[in-house]
């Protein structure tokens, strides 16, 4: 992905750079004090929720495997290895990379080569973007050889994949699993398979599909707007412009300085994700999973499910727990509570889309409140309905429950 670059500043610790005197212009550099932001912001299930739900409520906070360990870099052994990378204009696939190969204990703190000269990559410990090589055995991890269709597993339902791995994609399948161990020790062998999964659904596959030109649009789509505030946007910004000049040496800027901003860049990133999938997503599936199983002790329909507590992650789980069960009528609206202890009544949306729902509220409720929609539904303690018909709410249970029980009589 190529776009215009802009100058960005991030605050970061202490880095050497050394020139190899073996390899002559060839720059190389040390993360050994190089600090990372402190505040970093599916296809295999366990077979039993109630582990999550039970490791979640019976552990205490220094055994709760969804509680990140703390990682600080600088008091972390050295490694004596090498990771090489192409020189020249870095995107994120190769930044992030490199930084999900610095979390692992072989290559922590490793100092980073780039270069496109194969006699400089050829005596490198391992070797990523850059080669034409991918083979496990020798560490070499590049995805740009003719004949390369190397991807990910299916998706849950078994369709393959549109995105081939780019490097980074590569690294992830054989170190991710190593990477996610690092920040959560104490998760069980599925929970680290979930996770792994998850992370490569939620993060992974779209480097892999902007760095290896995957569209995100079917053809004939147009597009109505565009978004430059995603990940790989953003690396590619700090990269320095072709008219940049850093005005304190009055030179064109580091380009290797640069690399390990975009490289924390990146990990920061992941960590943000990581964060969301074990500590909040994982957890959640079991309270889904118990009131997917229980639907019918809340309407007979089988159509309406209530939660146990608002705000949890239920959408992702929620489709794929009708899989496994095989729930037929799918699930139409969801019950919970809001942070105000409202109860709300939201529609579930057809899987894969972002605004099309299975079944919305009556149109005839959209955009009326209080003593007004309680008339027109002729429901005690309604609130609101949404204009778009997707959310209402009630003050009480029955209430949100009695919405969506005649939304589905109107269907």
């Amino acid at each position: 992905m190529r776009s215009t670059a802009v100058r960005l500043c991030i605050g970061l610790g202490t880095r050497s750079f050394f020139t190899s005197s073996s390899h002559s212009g060839v720059a190389a550099f040390s993360p050994s004090r190089f600090v990372r932001p402190t505040q970093a912001l599916s296809s295999l299930y366990s077979s039993s929720s109630s582990q999550l739900l039970s490791s979640t409520s019976a552990t205490t906070m220094s055994s709760n495997p969804f509680k990140r360990s703390k990682i600080d870099p600088s008091a972390q052994p050295g490694s004596t290895k090498t990771i090489g990378t192409h020189s020249g204009t870095f995107q994120a696939d190769e930044a992030l990379g490199v930084w999900l190969l610095r979390q692992t204990p072989t290559y922590r703190n490793a100092k980073v080569l780039r270069s496109r000269d194969k006699d400089v990559l050829a005596p490198l410990d391992i070797v990523i973007d850059v080669g034409g090589v991918y083979d496990h055995a020798t560490l070499r991890y590049d995805h740009h050889q003719r004949g390369y269709d190397e991807r990910f597993d299916d998706k849950s339902d078994g369709t393959p994949r549109c995105t081939k791995l780019s490097a980074s994609g590569l690294v992830y399948r054989h170190y991710g699993r190593d990477v996610i161990k690092a920040y959560y020790p104490n998760l069980t062998d599925d929970q680290l398979e979930l996770a792994y999964s998850k992370m490569y659904n939620s993060f992974m596959e779209a480097i892999d599909a902007i760095d290896t030109g995957v569209e995100q649009y079917p053809e004939g789509t147009d597009v109505l707007y565009k978004d430059r505030t995603g990940l790989s946007s953003r690396v590619s910004r700090v990269n320095p412009r072709w008219n940049e000049v850093d005005e304190t040496t009055g030179k064109r800027p580091e380009e290797n300085e640069r690399f390990e901003i975009a490289s924390a860049m990146c990990g920061e990133g992941f960590l943000s994700i990581l964060s969301q999938v074990v500590e909040s997503d994982i957890p959640a599936r079991a309270f889904v999973e118990r009131a997917l199983l229980s639907r019918k002790e809340v309407d007979e329909s089988g159509e309406i499910v209530k939660f146990e507590s608002g705000g949890l992650p239920w959408r992702n789980h929620l489709y794929e727990l009708e899989k496994i069960h095989k729930v037929d009528p799918l699930i139409k609206f969801v019950l919970y509570t809001d942070v105000a202890g409202m109860w709300r009544v939201q529609a579930v949306t057809v899987e894969g889309r972002g605004f099309e729902n299975r079944l919305s509220l009556p149109e005839e409720w959209r955009g009326v409140r209080d003593e007004d929609l309680a008339k027109i539904a002729g429901i005690e303690g309604c609130s609101f309905c949404h204009a778009a018909g997707f959310i209402g709410g009630n003050k009480t249970f029955e209430g949100a429950r009695e919405m969506a029980r005649v939304a589905l009589q109107k269907k």
